[in-house]
């Protein structure tokens, strides 16, 4: 029982991520693009947490760790990126 849940939680985070790259495809904004890029890192987390819970293992958890840092990093240049045009200001002079 709980290994078809998890099953269909799998298939269901996939459906999530394949319609957060059709929004970075197709969306109408660079804010829109950003929004579905951060939703596939936070379902991406999610599915290795479920296939982790399906393989009985502590492996992925690490990987998990390092995937949201990256993500979060991720989500913050690109947001900075769209606020200012520059995500690194270089030679400020006072």
């Amino acid at each position: 029982m709980i290994q078809a849940m998890l099953e269909i939680a799998l298939i269901l985070f996939s459906i999530t991520i394949g319609i957060a790259v059709l929004r970075i495809i197709l969306g109408p904004s660079m804010p829109d693009r950003v929004i579905a890029l951060d939703m596939i890192g936070v379902n991406l987390i999610a599915v290795i947490a479920v296939f982790s819970v399906l393989m009985e293992t502590k492996a992925y958890l690490e990987v998990i760790l390092i995937l949201g840092i990256l993500s979060f990093i991720g989500t913050i240049a690109f947001s900075k990126s769209i606020e200012r045009g520059v995500i690194v200001e270089r030679g400020r002079n006072r």
